[in-house]
């Protein structure tokens, strides 16, 4: 499994990104997925989650109401909106996938842990 994380880039404080993450394989809808971020000299933080079939989504407080993860199966894809941003958001940010069959609360997918496959990060820059 390979994910790719595009879209990352250098914004003013208030503006909109869109994250793409594109999943190789022929399993996607049996991935939990999620995006995490990484600034520079702090730990990986939890960013959002989506179940397999898209129906349950679970978010950090930080970006509750600003950001939207979604996903799209059939193009192996999963997204994070992110609107309203702050200089705050200024991180890497990576796409991650949880292939295990067995099934958790989407709060479960908080942790790095969780997840078996991480893409490579994509950069995103929030200027004040």
């Amino acid at each position: 499994v390979q994910l790719q994380a595009s879209g990352g880039g250098l914004v003013q404080t208030g503006g909109s990104l869109r994250l793409s993450c594109a999943v190789s394989g022929r399993t996607f809808s049996g991935y939990v997925m999620g995006w995490f971020r990484q600034a520079p000299g702090a730990e990986r933080e939890f960013v959002a989650a989506i179940s397999r079939s898209g129906g349950s989504t679970y978010y950090a407080d930080s970006v509750k109401g600003r950001f939207t993860i979604s996903r799209d199966n059939a193009k192996n894809a999963v997204y994070l909106q992110m609107n309203s941003l702050k200089p705050e958001d200024t991180a890497v940010y990576f796409c991650a996938a949880d292939g295990s069959p067995t099934f958790y609360t989407i709060t479960y997918y908080r942790a790095p842990v969780r997840y078996d496959y991480w893409g490579q990060g994509t950069l995103v820059t929030v200027s004040s």
